[in-house]
């Protein structure tokens, strides 16, 4: 990612401590994730909330397996309008863009962070 990124990053951190700069920078890269899953799919274009949040899941279960929960809890995310918050401060930050019918309450409620990494785990 570019310096100009992670500039945008630490400010939005100074300004709101809430999330860390790991969180944002998740962020991002699930996005991409997302989209080229959709892309494989035959699939392109925007993508709404709950895809999002539906990639990220997977992405973090890639990337930190059965320790995805305590991952986002060291970054500050507790719920997935945690990730709602972070969405629209990256659109603030002119480093994402939305449509007219995107909102933060897309996020809120799609799945439990407590339990969305051990379904993957657990033997029958």
């Amino acid at each position: 990612m570019s310096t100009d990124t992670h500039e945008k990053i630490r400010d939005l951190v100074r300004g709101d401590p809430r999330y860390r700069a790991e969180a944002y920078l998740f962020t991002l890269e699930a996005l991409n994730f997302t989209l080229e899953e959709k892309k494989k799919a035959g699939h392109e274009g925007h993508i709404d909330g709950a895809q999002l949040l539906h990639g990220m899941r997977d992405y973090g279960c890639r990337l930190f397996g059965y320790l995805g929960r305590a991952v986002f809890n060291e970054w500050g995310i507790t719920e997935t309008a945690d990730f709602g918050e972070i969405v629209f401060r990256l659109v603030d930050a002119q480093l994402l863009s939305k449509q007219e019918t995107d909102s933060k309450t897309d996020f809120e409620g799609v799945y439990d962070l407590s339990t969305a990494f051990e379904a993957e785990y657990l033997h029958p």
